[in-house]
Order: structure tokens, then sequence, then C-alpha cells
């Protein structure tokens, strides 16, 4: 299990009295999760009517339903399970006065059944009547402490479940005690399937939450509860899965109100907002009344600077339940996920002064305290948090992760506190701290804004720990580094593995974010947000950021290109990796188009109306052309630049087999020889001369495709292919020059950093490698071998001062021979400062103790 709860002990079930516990409600708006749960009437307590009525409804045919439930309560059979069904069904559909009025008389003639008062409850909540919840929430406390005997059944055990939830009882007891105990009583009881997934999904222990889900849909597979729940379960990690389970329940319940919902809350982050509304409008005619829809309908009233209707819409969300939390906490939540932690935080205190032990908003206001960097009150709010709940799965990472933070080294500037872990920060803190000033000077003058408080950025040596700040759970390995507005959270280049991208153009992309995000209060879509980080990246240096590539090129030109209006959803459920790249590749061509046709004094306005709420589609339009315009304008200009990539080349792509099936002879293809300035066909006839180690013959196909498309960055590129080739047919001179144009143009290329640094130390070019060490630490400033060669190429050009940098630094990095490198700090220091020299001489002997040149320079320092 995730966040490391899973080995918690096993405690004897038990319900506590009401007076030692203040009343809790679950994560999400009560009603939902009860509704998933006692829709469904025990198998051997139903009759024919029974299960036609609770089929009706879980098909979504609540009209039918509700008609078969009132034809079963007027019969008067004595079963509870009538007026239950009858409850729960009116509930769905918004009726809760009449819901109540079926359930109160059950409370008389069911004295005993904590069910019926768990409904009862949930019914007089909705109408404003919270002191009568409470009343019947102690019912069900004193009847299961005197009569646990009599709920030892798997709907009863998961009733207790939910009322040890309410009174306050520590979750993770709950999910083993009741939960787990109702799943081995009765196996094939849908009740207690969902109740533990809905549980270990409102503690965000997804892991835990899909296993279960998975496994009971092999008993449910035509419930869409379930469905909805592995949706949920998706959530946060894969959206593609999470649409497809909701289409699923969608399919079996076109009227599933939770799916809508989710749907609509996609859509939102999606910022296809009228998509969302005309979810919202489907749920509103099932339950004209239904909270979550009308706080959801708050959020997107306030997204669109709609101040009136958003409260408009936050008094229909509490209207029947004026002390509901879970409004302002679903608000709240929906605005910090937009990077509107300052209004999402306030919307957490709203609910907090609701119910001041509401545990959701107590975790996501510190959470948006940590990430607008109120650290004091933010560290000191999950503490509390997670002493109060200790299967919180987000609570408990960090909780964890603060331990970690604790060993943290700071270093600081006017602008900026960097905190890193205390082996990195004597490495490459201080380069860090001079990029992120340089960035700091550049941007905030660049985009007229003076930030008004320094900017925290936290780098981290395990990637576990980024993507528990970041994230709150682990997940994530796709990500470099986050910008939460005035808080940058990175991963350190010890965490990258496979192709490593320049740490220096990370943060500089986010800080970036920074000055986009405070120049708007982050109001802006994430596409443009994306779009300009990536486009400021390129401004810095031509070799970071993103180029051109054969298969952008063919997504251009093919059905992957999407209006600016809706390349934030590009974002969302990407089919693949690529198509997420394409998406900041797309927002920055985005950008590069508004600036070079309508100049950058335009962007900068259009900054400027997103700060004070301007729609960005009207802001667009006011500061350029109308959006119909720009977009088709926008879509002429990617594909000529699409068409204008190798414009010498043949671009046609041609069917698998035409590349690989060799010929007779074990040559290529017809096709590849009848095609000669095609892209695929020159790769593939150099990638077979190189497989075949015919390093001449590979030359010219490689010669030519740099020749023809120059930008070359994607692995196993031509510069790549013709470097190796140079190197095998030992002509070194070629070899540097296909290097010297490829770091040009790549920041992602360490292998050809090092090669240079090795050709420059040979024939003596101490500034080429000096120039290659800079790259090589843009990339990773943690790999000894590159301070070896800054250490010499700094004597080399007479700076002893940057030699004696780069070897103190390189015997901080357990170096394969630290004796070398103290001899050389010794000979550097010998006359600066004798005393110091000795020392090292005297760890260098420590170190090989029969280093004779070491020995002699001890006796020259005596």
């Amino acid at each position: 299990m995730p966040g490391g709860v899973g080995a918690m002990h096993h405690h004897r079930a038990c319900v506590p009295t009401p007076a030692r516990y203040l009343f809790k409600m679950p994560a999400r708006l009560s009603f939902i999760g009860s509704l998933l749960l006692l829709l469904w009437i025990p198998v051997g307590l139903r009759g024919a009517e029974l299960a036609e009525a609770q089929q009706e409804l879980l098909s979504g045919k609540y009209d039918k339903g509700i008609r078969i439930a009132e034809e079963g309560v007027k019969a008067e059979g004595g079963e509870e399970e009538w007026p239950l069904l009858l409850t729960r069904a009116l509930m769905t559909v918004g009726r809760y006065s009449n819901a109540l009025q079926v359930i109160t008389p059950a409370l008389d003639q069911f004295p005993f059944s904590i069910r019926i008062r768990l409904a009862a409850r949930e019914a007089a909540l909705y109408n404003n009547q919270a002191t009568r919840a409470q009343e019947l929430l102690e019912e069900v406390a004193q009847l299961a402490n005197r009569r646990q005997w009599a709920y030892r059944d798997a709907p009863n055990l998961v009733a207790l479940g939910r009322a040890a939830l309410l009174l306050g009882t520590d979750p993770k007891k709950v999910l083993q005690n009741t939960f787990d105990r109702a799943r081995k009583a009765d196996p094939e009881s849908r009740e207690a399937q969902l109740a533990s997934a809905e549980l270990a999904l409102d503690k965000n222990d997804f892991d835990l939450a899909s296993k279960l889900v998975l496994e009971s849909l092999k008993k449910f597979s035509k419930d869409p509860d379930f469905h909805f729940a592995l949706a949920r379960a998706y959530e946060g990690s894969d959206r593609r899965q999470m649409l497809a389970s909701i289409t699923e329940a969608l399919e079996l319940n076109e009227n599933h109100i939770p799916s809508h919902l989710l749907l609509a809350e996609h859509l939102i982050d999606a910022e296809e907002y009228e998509e969302a509304e005309s979810k919202l409008a489907r749920v509103l005619e099932i339950n004209p009344r239904h909270p979550e829809a009308w706080a959801y309908r708050a959020v997107l009233a306030h997204l669109q600077n709609q101040r009136a209707a958003e409260e408009q819409h936050r008094a229909r969300a509490l209207a029947d339940y004026p002390q509901n939390p879970s409004v302002d906490h679903l608000i709240g939540r929906k605005l910090s996920q937009k990077y509107r932690f300052q209004e999402g935080s306030e919307y957490q205190r709203r609910a907090l002064a609701l119910d001041s032990h509401f545990i959701p908003a107590k975790s996501q206001l510190a959470q948006d305290l940590l990430r607008l960097g109120h650290d004091e009150e933010g560290w000191a709010l999950t503490e509390e948090v997670h002493q109060e709940d200790g299967y919180d799965v987000v609570a408990y990472n960090l909780a964890n992760l603060k331990d970690s933070l604790s060993q943290f080294i700071t270093l600081t500037n006017e602008h900026f506190i960097l905190r890193m872990g205390k082996a990195e920060a004597p490495i490459y803190g201080d380069r860090a701290l001079g990029l992120l000033e340089r960035a700091h000077t550049n941007l905030c003058q660049k985009y007229g804004i003076q930030l008004p408080a320094p900017t925290v950025v936290e780098v981290y040596p395990d990637q576990k720990d980024f993507a528990v700040r970041t994230f709150g759970m682990p997940g994530g390995a796709g990500y470099l580094g986050v910008c939460f507005g005035r808080v940058i959270t990175a991963n350190s280049p010890a965490t990258q593995s496979g192709r490593a991208a320049a740490w220096e153009s990370v943060l500089w992309h986010e800080f970036c974010h920074v000055v986009t995000l405070q120049m708007t209060l982050n109001k802006m879509p994430r596409w443009l947000s994306e779009g300009i980080s990536v486009y400021e990246e390129l401004q810095q240096n031509p070799a970071w950021g993103q180029a051109m590539t054969p298969h952008y090129r063919e997504m251009i030109l093919g059905k992957d290109l999407r209006k600016i209006s809706d390349l934030s959803g590009a974002f969302m459920a990407p089919p693949s990796g690529e198509h997420l790249m394409f998406a900041y590749y797309e927002s920055f061509l985005a950008v590069r188009f508004l600036v070079e046709k309508y100049g950058f004094e335009n962007l900068q306005k259009l900054l400027r109306d997103l700060k004070l709420g301007v729609p960005i589609n009207d802001a667009i339009a006011r500061n350029t052309a109308e959006l119909d315009t720009v977009e088709k304008d926008f879509a002429q200009y990617a594909k000529d630049l699409a068409r204008g990539l190798g414009p010498s080349l043949e671009w046609e792509k041609p069917a698998r087999e035409e590349l690989t099936t060799l010929d007779a002879g074990g040559g290529v293809t017809d096709w590849v020889r009848q095609h000669p300035k095609n892209y695929y066909a020159l790769m593939q006839k150099a990638r077979q001369a190189v497989k075949a180690r015919n390093w001449s013959e590979a030359t010219e196909p490689l010669e030519e495709l740099i020749r023809s498309f120059p930008i070359q960055t994607e692995p196993g590129n031509a510069y790549e292919l013709l470097s190796r080739a140079y190197r095998e047919l030992k002509q070194p001179v070629e070899e540097r020059r296909v290097l010297t144009r490829w770091v040009g143009v790549d920041s992602h290329a360490p292998d050809a950093y090092l090669r240079l640094m090795e050709l420059g130390k040979l024939e003596k070019d101490w500034l080429v490698v000096m120039e290659n060490v800079q790259r090589f630490l843009a990339i990773n400033p943690l790999a000894h071998q590159v301070y070896s060669y800054w250490g010499e190429a700094a004597e080399g050009v007479g700076d002893p001062s940057q030699a004696i940098h780069a070897y103190q630094i390189l015997l901080k990095l357990d170096p394969p021979d630290p004796a070398g490198a103290h001899f050389h700090l010794a000979t550097l220091l010998r006359t600066k400062d004798p005393s110091e020299a000795k020392h090292q001489v005297l760890q260098a002997l420590e170190e090989a103790p029969r280093f004779r040149a070491a020995h002699k320079m001890l006796l020259e320092l005596q």
C-alpha cells in the first residue's frame, strides 16, 4: 500500500460513544457515498418487486424505481429495505423533504435498525436539521454499544463502519474491523466491496482502491457504481483509463450522477468550460438541488470572473444543508487545482468555519499553505491532520517528508530561498542560485513585474520526495519541475535516468512560470503558461526548449494540431508521452506566433487583461484579432513551419517493410534506392551501414541529412551517428566538426560534450574543454570526471582560482583518484596558501603513501 500504512496492527471492532468524539463528515458530499452503499438490498431479503426496483434505480430509471418502492412501502411488509430504498431514491433526485417523510415513520417501525437511522440522519441533514441528525448518529452509537451481537451481517457491519467514521474512529481501523470483516463475512456483498473501495479512495489509497474495485468488477461488471469507483482510482494517474471507466458507467446508467460530475470535473481541468456546464446541466435535470453540481457551477463562475454568480451558486449548493463543509471544500479544491491557491485556501477556511474538524478541508488547506510558501502554518496543519487521521496517505507522506526536509541546506539571497540536499548544495548550490538570479533579472525586467516576496525553490535528490511535495504521493515520474506561483519544486539531476534533461533549463522554465503566474494572479490557461516558459527557454539558449522534429511535422500536417482555444485540453489524457510533449511544443508555437505577428507588447497586455479576470479568448481578441482569425492564421503558421523542415528533403513516409526488408544481396531495398532524398530512406541507409560497421558508407547519407535538416536533437540523430562514424574512421577533425555543430543545437547531449572535452584536451584547446564542461554541468553537475577536465583546463588557461574551485568540488564527489586531486590543489595553493597546500599534500599521501611527487612537495613545504 502506498504511504507505508499497510503494516498497522488489527484491533477489536468497536464503535466509540459519541461523548468522546466530535461530529465529522466524510470527504465527499455525504449522500453520494451512502447512495452507492445502500441502494443495493441484501439478496436474501429481496422479493421480486424489491429486485425490480433496485434494478430500475441502478440503471437510472429513477421515476419508475420510486413508483415501485412507494408501493412496497405502502404494502408494509415488515422489511426495512423498502423505506431504505425509497429514501435513497428520493435523495438521489433531490426530493429531500419527501425522503425525510418516508424515513421518519420507519424509525418507530424499526427501533433497532442502525441502517434506518443512518438514512434518516442523511435526510435530516438535507432538510437543515443538523441537531436531529446528530441525535440519530448518537442513537446508532448507543445501539451498537448495547447490541453488537445484532449487527454482524455484512450490511450492518458496513453501517457500523460508516457510523464509526462519522464519529471519528481511525479510518484504518474501520477498514480492517468492519468493512474487511463484512467482505469476508459475505464475499457476494456489494455494499461491503464498495464501502472498502470508497474509503480507500477518500484516503488517497489509490493502489488499494483499484485492486479492490478490479476484483469486485469480476462479480459486478454490470454495476455502474464500481466502474465509477475505478474511474476515481485512475483520476490522478491515468485520465484515459478514467474516461474509459466513466464511459462504461454511463453506458450502464445514462443518468449516473457521480459519473457526470467526474466528467464535468475533468472538463474543467481541460478548460472546456462550456462542455463542463452541459454535464452539470444534465445532473441538475436529474436532481435540481444537487449540492455538488451547484458547487461546480460556483467554480466555473469563479474561473470566468463572475463573482456574483459564484456566490449565488454557492448559496444554492448550501440551501438544503447550510452546515455542509464539503461544498466549500470542493470549490476550494478545484480552485487550488487551477493554481488559485490563495482563493482555494480561503474556501477551505470557510469550510472549517462550518466544521472545524473537517479533515479534508484541513488537509487541503495544509497543502495550499505549503504551495503558497507559508511553511510554518502549513507544516503544523499537516502534522495535525496526520495525528487526527493516520490513514490519509497524503497526510502520512507529507509528515514523513517534513523529516527529510529538515536535513536540507538553505541558500538565500534577496530574491530566492533555495533548499537542497546537504550532499548536493556544496557542489552546485551556488551555480543554481546564480542561474536563478540571472533568470530573475532577465524575466522580471522583460515582463515588467516586481515580485513581492522571495521565490522558494526546493531541489529534491529523491524523486519520491519530489512527488510527495508536489502531488502528495509518489508518482509523477515524467515531471522535472513544478511551479505553484511562488514555490518551485524540482528533481535533482541525480534522479534522472535515460536521456537527461538540462536542470538549468528546467529552473529557467519554472521561474518563468513564477513571473507569468504572479503577473496574472494565476489566472492563465495552461497552454499559455507552458508556451511562454518554453518560449523563454529558447530565448535564453537556442539549444534549450524544443525544436521541430519529423514526428512533430507529421502530427502538425496530420490531425494532431489543435485550435488555440482547445490547446489546454491536449495536456489532459494524451494518447502517449510524445503527444504530451507535442502539447508543450504546440503551446510554444502558439506563443511564438502571437509574438511574431502581434508583438511582445501585446502579449504583455494580454497577460495584464488576464490578471483583471478577462477570459482568455476575449483577451486574445482584445489584443490581437478575432479568435477565429487568430486560430486560422496560427494553423497556417504551424503548417508552414512543418513544411519548411528540411525543404530539400522528401518526407513521404514509406511502409515499414519498404524500409526494413533487405534485398537479395543484403543491401537496401529498391524503394530506398529510388528515393535518394527521402528523410526516412536516408536514415535507414545510414543506420544499416552503421549496423554493418561500414563507416565510410554511412557518412554520405548522414552528411546529406545534416545539410538539409541541421537542427536534429532526437536520440539516434544524424549528428550522433556521423560523429561515431568519423571516430571509428579515426578522423578527429571531421568528428570534432560534427560534434561542434551538434552541441550548438542540442542541450541534451552529454556524451558529445564529454567527447569534445577529450578531443580538446588532446589538442590542448582548453577553451573548448571549458565550454563543454559548462554545457555538461548544465545537465549533470554530479559527475566527477567533468571537474577533472575543468580543473586541468583552468590551469591550462592560467586561471588558478577556477582550477582550485573545480578540484575542491571534485573531492566532494568521491573521485577515483583522490590523491591526484589533493596534489593538484597543493600545487595550485603552494604560493598562495602554503599551509593549506601542506594540508592537501598530507591528504594526498594519506590516500597514496608512496606518491613520490607528493613526498617531494612536502619536503619543499617544510
